[in-house]
């Protein structure tokens, strides 16, 4: 099925691509491990979901990765084919451009596909976890530092209430007040001193009081009672947590998209659209970028390249911010910047065409015209 041609370019670009991609996702690592980092600083993050996190952010990012290490990859095996005069070696055994890309699209279309599943399935089912996480540790953080000076407290749907007049060091309570309507017998906990903790093991929270009183029943019963306690723990029950359901366009199924009319959805799913198709498109720009000799200087055309490339991307958040903003019609989408690289690139490689180069062979030439001077 491959020829030797297409053997030895899919190698050289697979073995460059996994390289470039792998030196990405450390790259991309590094950053947002040292962003959670910061986070379990602050406690907004606790440190045994870290690794958990950091993965799930990296999965989120593999879509967006991947079509620009594919482009990079192919621009440095054909400018090192160039160097070594390969493509004009290729060119004089009447292997043009179409039949590179053909080599390259062997190569891309997989890839395109892997960019596709990443994009529509498994991105938005990491950024629901992602939100998920942010949400129940925000839950908890509340949980936590729910009692604050001067409020009161409720906790399990209102049968407990809690209030502390002041707090000193994040932990120490001056003046608290507890009632506590769990069980038949109502307690009402008074106490000038407490400590708020959690238990390391159990990651449960109390709140304990010192040289208090306790007040247990209703008063005026029989069975009302006062009692002096040196030490009262008081347990705060984990709040219930619910799934989270975020309204997020990144967070939603692309098959909750495809029937949405809200502007916003529709634009999140031609972002995910355009993901494996930059693969494509990214690829034909390589040959009208690759210096097609030697001679020619490959830093002029890398610049060139990289510039494409920004310019690329800029280009896709323009259309996006467009289309999302109504400058643009609703039928013309978002994704027309790529049918405009497209018509670029036919516009650079016609005049170097085969097909234009057999026209002109067989269009008649002009015949001179004769001196009629004597």
């Amino acid at each position: 099925m491959f020829s030797i041609i297409d053997r030895y370019i899919l190698l050289e670009v697979l073995k460059v691509f996994a390289a470039i991609l792998t030196t990405f996702l450390l790259v991309v690592l590094s950053m947002l491990f040292l962003r959670t980092l910061e986070k379990v600083n602050v406690g907004a993050l606790t440190s045994d979901l870290v690794i958990r996190f950091v993965g799930l952010q990296v999965a989120r990012e593999l879509s967006s990765l991947m079509p620009p290490a594919f482009f990079i990859s192919v621009l440095v095996v054909l400018g090192r084919m160039s160097r070594d005069s390969e493509l004009i070696a290729l060119s004089t055994c009447g292997l043009g451009p179409g039949r590179i890309y053909r080599s390259l699209f062997y190569l891309a279309l997989p890839v395109a596909l892997l960019t596709a599943w990443f994009s529509f399935v498994v991105r938005p089912l990491v950024v629901s976890e992602i939100m998920e996480i942010r949400h129940q540790r925000n839950d908890q953080v509340q949980q936590i530092k729910g009692i604050k000076e001067g409020r009161f407290y409720q906790h399990e749907r209102g049968l407990v209430t809690v209030y502390v007049e002041k707090i000193e060091d994040e932990k120490w309570l001056r003046n608290i007040f507890v009632h506590d309507r769990r069980r038949d017998r109502i307690k009402l906990v008074v106490s000038e001193t407490g400590l708020r903790r959690a238990d390391a093991a159990s990651g449960d929270h109390f709140v304990t009081l010192m040289n208090g009183y306790r007040y247990d029943g209703v008063p005026g019963q029989p069975d009302y009672s006062i009692g002096v306690f040196d030490r009262y723990n008081l347990r705060i029950e984990p709040m219930e947590t619910t799934h989270f359901r975020s309204g997020k366009p990144a967070s939603l199924q692309t098959a909750e998209l495809l029937g949405s009319e809200d502007m916003r959805n529709q634009v999140e799913l031609q972002h995910r659209i355009g993901s494996p198709l930059a693969v494509f498109t990214l690829t034909l720009l390589t040959i009208p970028l690759t210096a097609k000799s030697p001679r020619q200087r490959a830093s002029g055309r890398m610049l060139l390249a990289f510039l494409t490339y920004f310019g690329f991307f800029n280009l896709q958040r323009l259309a996006e911010n467009w289309f999302e903003t109504g400058i643009t019609p609703k039928w013309l989408g978002s994704l027309w910047y790529q049918a405009l690289i497209l018509v670029l690139v036919l516009a650079i490689l016609l005049p170097e065409s085969r097909w234009l180069r057999r026209l002109k062979r067989r269009s008649p030439r002009p015949i001179p015209a004769r001196d009629a001077s004597p």
